[in-house]
Protein backbone atom coordinates (compact mmCIF):
# COMPACT_ATOMS: atom_id res chain seq x y z
CA UNK A 1 0.00 0.00 0.00
CA UNK A 2 1.68 3.80 -0.76
CA UNK A 3 0.93 6.27 1.48
CA UNK A 4 0.53 10.21 0.20
CA UNK A 5 3.62 12.40 -0.11
CA UNK A 6 4.37 14.47 3.26
CA UNK A 7 3.80 14.17 6.66
CA UNK A 8 0.42 12.33 8.00
CA UNK A 9 -2.12 14.71 9.04
CA UNK A 10 -1.57 16.01 12.63
CA UNK A 11 1.91 15.70 12.36
CA UNK A 12 4.37 18.33 13.86
CA UNK A 13 6.13 20.98 11.36
CA UNK A 14 9.84 20.82 10.85
CA UNK A 15 12.32 23.55 11.00
CA UNK A 16 13.02 24.56 7.38
CA UNK A 17 16.37 24.83 7.68
CA UNK A 18 17.04 21.41 9.78
CA UNK A 19 14.27 19.31 7.98
CA UNK A 20 14.93 16.63 11.28
CA UNK A 21 13.97 18.89 14.04
CA UNK A 22 10.02 18.82 14.91
CA UNK A 23 8.99 22.60 16.12
CA UNK A 24 6.29 24.47 17.14
CA UNK A 25 7.45 27.99 16.38
CA UNK A 26 7.95 30.07 13.22
CA UNK A 27 9.24 33.23 11.84
CA UNK A 28 6.93 36.08 12.64
CA UNK A 29 8.19 37.81 9.34
CA UNK A 30 7.90 34.92 6.72
CA UNK A 31 5.47 32.41 8.70
CA UNK A 32 7.79 29.71 8.02
CA UNK A 33 8.32 26.78 11.25
CA UNK A 34 11.89 27.77 12.65
CA UNK A 35 13.32 25.81 15.33
CA UNK A 36 15.27 28.03 18.54
CA UNK A 37 18.31 27.87 16.36
CA UNK A 38 17.17 29.76 13.50
CA UNK A 39 14.96 32.53 15.15
CA UNK A 40 16.84 35.92 16.37
CA UNK A 41 14.61 38.40 18.20
CA UNK A 42 13.09 41.01 16.26
CA UNK A 43 11.55 44.44 17.17
CA UNK A 44 7.98 42.05 17.39
CA UNK A 45 8.25 38.52 17.72
CA UNK A 46 11.34 36.54 16.58
CA UNK A 47 12.49 36.01 12.97
CA UNK A 48 14.55 33.32 10.89
CA UNK A 49 18.02 33.99 10.45
CA UNK A 50 16.99 34.21 6.18
CA UNK A 51 14.38 37.21 7.19
CA UNK A 52 17.33 38.78 9.38
CA UNK A 53 19.35 38.91 6.29
CA UNK A 54 17.57 39.85 3.94
CA UNK A 55 16.51 42.80 6.39
CA UNK A 56 19.84 43.96 7.23
CA UNK A 57 20.74 44.02 3.33
CA UNK A 58 17.70 46.50 3.00
CA UNK A 59 19.23 49.33 5.47
CA UNK A 60 21.23 51.57 4.84
CA UNK A 61 24.60 52.54 5.89
CA UNK A 62 24.47 55.66 7.78
CA UNK A 63 27.48 58.28 5.70
CA UNK A 64 28.68 61.47 6.10
CA UNK A 65 27.91 64.34 4.24
CA UNK A 66 30.46 63.95 2.03
CA UNK A 67 29.69 60.09 1.46
CA UNK A 68 31.93 58.45 3.83
CA UNK A 69 31.19 55.67 6.27
CA UNK A 70 31.69 56.93 9.70
CA UNK A 71 33.94 55.19 12.70
CA UNK A 72 36.58 54.24 9.75
CA UNK A 73 40.49 54.27 11.14
CA UNK A 74 42.53 57.14 9.77
CA UNK A 75 44.96 55.04 7.53
CA UNK A 76 46.20 58.18 5.06
CA UNK A 77 47.27 60.50 7.83
CA UNK A 78 49.86 58.15 9.70
CA UNK A 79 51.23 57.43 5.90
CA UNK A 80 51.59 60.94 5.02
CA UNK A 81 52.89 61.90 8.05
CA UNK A 82 55.81 58.79 7.88
CA UNK A 83 56.10 59.50 4.27
CA UNK A 84 57.33 63.40 5.29
CA UNK A 85 59.28 61.77 8.39
CA UNK A 86 61.41 59.40 5.92
CA UNK A 87 61.79 62.27 3.17
CA UNK A 88 63.45 64.69 5.85
CA UNK A 89 65.28 61.89 6.97
CA UNK A 90 66.82 61.38 4.01
CA UNK A 91 67.73 64.77 3.14
CA UNK A 92 69.14 65.51 6.37
CA UNK A 93 71.57 62.56 6.34
CA UNK A 94 72.63 63.50 2.86
CA UNK A 95 73.66 67.01 4.27
CA UNK A 96 74.75 65.57 7.44
CA UNK A 97 72.80 67.77 9.51
CA UNK A 98 69.04 68.29 10.29
CA UNK A 99 69.34 71.78 10.27
CA UNK A 100 71.01 72.24 6.96
CA UNK A 101 69.01 69.62 5.37
CA UNK A 102 68.22 71.87 2.45
CA UNK A 103 71.37 71.13 0.88
CA UNK A 104 71.30 67.78 0.42
CA UNK A 105 70.77 65.95 -3.32
CA UNK A 106 67.59 64.99 -2.81
CA UNK A 107 66.39 68.76 -1.74
CA UNK A 108 67.65 70.41 -4.55
CA UNK A 109 66.12 68.09 -7.06
CA UNK A 110 62.98 67.72 -5.60
CA UNK A 111 62.22 72.14 -4.50
CA UNK A 112 60.10 73.86 -6.16
CA UNK A 113 60.72 76.40 -8.54
CA UNK A 114 59.12 78.16 -11.76
CA UNK A 115 62.07 77.86 -13.98
CA UNK A 116 63.01 74.36 -13.23
CA UNK A 117 59.65 73.32 -13.93
CA UNK A 118 59.12 75.60 -17.32
CA UNK A 119 62.83 73.61 -18.27
CA UNK A 120 60.57 70.21 -17.94
CA UNK A 121 60.84 68.95 -14.54
CA UNK A 122 56.68 68.91 -13.59
CA UNK A 123 57.51 66.17 -10.55
CA UNK A 124 58.42 69.34 -8.47
CA UNK A 125 55.06 70.52 -8.06
CA UNK A 126 54.55 67.52 -6.50
CA UNK A 127 57.45 66.10 -4.54
CA UNK A 128 57.98 69.47 -3.10
CA UNK A 129 55.15 69.43 -0.53
CA UNK A 130 57.06 66.50 0.74
CA UNK A 131 60.20 68.29 1.87
CA UNK A 132 60.63 70.68 4.94
CA UNK A 133 63.67 73.03 6.37
CA UNK A 134 64.95 72.13 9.02
CA UNK A 135 63.38 69.96 12.11
CA UNK A 136 61.01 73.32 13.35
CA UNK A 137 59.41 73.41 9.41
CA UNK A 138 58.89 69.90 9.55
CA UNK A 139 56.74 69.50 13.63
CA UNK A 140 55.00 72.57 12.76
CA UNK A 141 53.34 71.18 9.48
CA UNK A 142 53.16 67.51 10.59
CA UNK A 143 51.52 69.11 14.01
CA UNK A 144 48.80 70.71 11.91
CA UNK A 145 48.17 67.62 9.60
CA UNK A 146 47.93 65.38 12.39
CA UNK A 147 45.13 67.47 14.45
CA UNK A 148 43.33 68.55 11.29
CA UNK A 149 43.75 65.68 9.02
CA UNK A 150 42.24 62.80 11.18
CA UNK A 151 38.85 64.99 11.85
CA UNK A 152 39.20 65.35 7.61
CA UNK A 153 39.62 61.94 6.81
CA UNK A 154 36.69 60.71 8.97
CA UNK A 155 34.22 63.10 7.60
CA UNK A 156 35.58 62.89 3.75
CA UNK A 157 36.72 59.41 3.76
CA UNK A 158 40.15 58.02 2.74
CA UNK A 159 40.21 58.50 -1.24
CA UNK A 160 38.20 61.75 -1.46
CA UNK A 161 40.72 63.13 2.34
CA UNK A 162 43.68 62.35 -0.45
CA UNK A 163 42.33 64.06 -3.25
CA UNK A 164 42.01 67.05 -1.08
CA UNK A 165 45.48 66.74 0.47
CA UNK A 166 46.66 66.33 -3.09
CA UNK A 167 44.99 69.11 -4.46
CA UNK A 168 45.94 71.52 -1.99
CA UNK A 169 49.61 70.82 -2.68
CA UNK A 170 48.81 71.39 -6.30
CA UNK A 171 47.31 74.62 -5.63
CA UNK A 172 50.21 75.73 -3.54
CA UNK A 173 52.48 74.96 -6.37
CA UNK A 174 50.10 77.18 -8.50
CA UNK A 175 50.47 80.10 -6.99
CA UNK A 176 53.98 79.57 -6.27
CA UNK A 177 54.41 79.28 -10.06
CA UNK A 178 52.79 82.56 -10.87
CA UNK A 179 54.03 84.57 -8.14
CA UNK A 180 57.58 83.69 -7.53
CA UNK A 181 60.47 84.43 -10.03
CA UNK A 182 61.93 81.87 -12.01
CA UNK A 183 64.93 81.01 -10.28
CA UNK A 184 63.46 81.48 -6.27
CA UNK A 185 63.01 77.78 -4.63
CA UNK A 186 59.88 77.09 -2.11
CA UNK A 187 59.38 73.99 -0.66
CA UNK A 188 56.79 72.16 2.40
CA UNK A 189 53.75 70.37 2.96
CA UNK A 190 52.06 74.25 3.99
CA UNK A 191 50.16 74.36 0.70
CA UNK A 192 48.27 70.68 1.63
CA UNK A 193 48.02 71.78 5.38
CA UNK A 194 46.44 75.08 4.66
CA UNK A 195 43.99 73.42 1.88
CA UNK A 196 43.16 71.18 4.62
CA UNK A 197 42.15 74.40 6.58
CA UNK A 198 40.19 75.80 4.17
CA UNK A 199 38.28 72.16 4.03
CA UNK A 200 37.78 71.87 7.52
CA UNK A 201 36.67 75.64 7.40
CA UNK A 202 33.75 74.76 4.63
CA UNK A 203 33.15 71.64 6.16
CA UNK A 204 32.40 73.46 9.15
CA UNK A 205 29.43 76.01 7.20
CA UNK A 206 27.88 72.75 5.63
CA UNK A 207 27.41 70.86 9.17
CA UNK A 208 26.45 74.96 10.46
CA UNK A 209 28.86 74.49 13.12
CA UNK A 210 30.94 77.57 14.53
CA UNK A 211 34.15 79.29 12.47
CA UNK A 212 35.37 80.83 15.59
CA UNK A 213 39.08 78.52 16.19
CA UNK A 214 39.31 77.33 12.71
CA UNK A 215 38.66 80.89 11.42
CA UNK A 216 41.18 82.55 13.67
CA UNK A 217 43.81 79.54 13.26
CA UNK A 218 43.21 80.73 9.50
CA UNK A 219 44.00 84.17 9.93
CA UNK A 220 46.56 83.81 12.39
CA UNK A 221 48.30 81.59 9.99
CA UNK A 222 47.92 83.46 6.51
CA UNK A 223 49.28 86.71 8.57
CA UNK A 224 52.33 85.28 9.32
CA UNK A 225 52.95 84.12 5.88
CA UNK A 226 52.94 88.32 5.18
CA UNK A 227 55.29 89.40 8.07
CA UNK A 228 57.78 86.37 8.69
CA UNK A 229 60.51 86.16 5.94
CA UNK A 230 60.85 82.88 4.43
CA UNK A 231 57.17 81.98 4.60
CA UNK A 232 55.82 81.58 1.24
CA UNK A 233 52.20 83.59 1.83
CA UNK A 234 51.47 82.17 -1.74
CA UNK A 235 51.93 78.62 -1.28
CA UNK A 236 49.43 79.25 1.89
CA UNK A 237 46.47 80.85 -0.07
CA UNK A 238 47.01 78.57 -3.38
CA UNK A 239 46.58 75.59 -1.42
CA UNK A 240 43.67 77.14 1.35
CA UNK A 241 41.75 78.09 -1.75
CA UNK A 242 42.11 74.84 -3.83
CA UNK A 243 41.67 72.69 -0.54
CA UNK A 244 38.38 74.94 0.19
CA UNK A 245 36.72 74.29 -3.27
CA UNK A 246 37.73 70.56 -3.21
CA UNK A 247 35.95 69.86 0.13
CA UNK A 248 32.90 72.14 -1.54
CA UNK A 249 32.57 70.07 -4.35
CA UNK A 250 32.66 66.80 -1.64
CA UNK A 251 30.26 67.73 0.85
CA UNK A 252 27.76 69.87 -1.11
CA UNK A 253 27.33 67.46 -3.77
CA UNK A 254 23.81 65.93 -3.31
CA UNK A 255 23.50 62.33 -1.92
CA UNK A 256 22.04 61.01 -5.13
CA UNK A 257 23.93 62.12 -7.71
CA UNK A 258 26.99 62.24 -5.22
CA UNK A 259 30.00 59.85 -6.99
CA UNK A 260 30.11 61.45 -10.30
CA UNK A 261 29.50 64.61 -9.24
CA UNK A 262 32.41 64.91 -6.53
CA UNK A 263 34.34 63.22 -9.12
CA UNK A 264 33.69 65.53 -11.86
CA UNK A 265 34.39 68.57 -9.74
CA UNK A 266 37.40 66.80 -8.38
CA UNK A 267 39.09 66.70 -12.10
CA UNK A 268 37.90 70.03 -13.13
CA UNK A 269 39.64 71.66 -10.32
CA UNK A 270 42.58 69.71 -10.76
CA UNK A 271 42.57 70.34 -14.57
CA UNK A 272 42.84 74.28 -13.51
CA UNK A 273 45.24 73.87 -11.27
CA UNK A 274 47.36 71.69 -14.35
CA UNK A 275 46.59 75.24 -16.71
CA UNK A 276 47.61 77.68 -13.91
CA UNK A 277 50.92 76.05 -13.46
CA UNK A 278 50.95 75.46 -16.95
CA UNK A 279 50.50 79.19 -17.49
CA UNK A 280 53.52 79.73 -14.75
CA UNK A 281 55.81 77.64 -16.55
CA UNK A 282 55.37 79.90 -20.01
CA UNK A 283 56.03 83.06 -18.10
CA UNK A 284 58.98 81.80 -15.94
CA UNK A 285 60.46 80.64 -19.67
CA UNK A 286 59.63 83.81 -21.06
Amino acid sequence: MTHPAGPPTGAPAVCVRHPDRPTGLACTRCGRPSCPECLREAAVGYQCVDCVHQGQQGVRRATTVAGAVPGSRPLVVPALVVLNLLVFAVTAAQAGNISTNSRSTLFVEWALSPGTVAAGEWWRTITSGFLHIGPVHLAFNMFALWVIGRDMEGLLGRGRFLAVYLLGMLGGAAAVMLLYGPGEYVAGASGAVFGLMGGLAVALVRLKRPLNQVGGLLVVNLALGFFVPGISWQAHVGGMIAGAAATAVLVYAPPARRAPLQAGGLAAIAAVLVVVIAAGAVLAGT
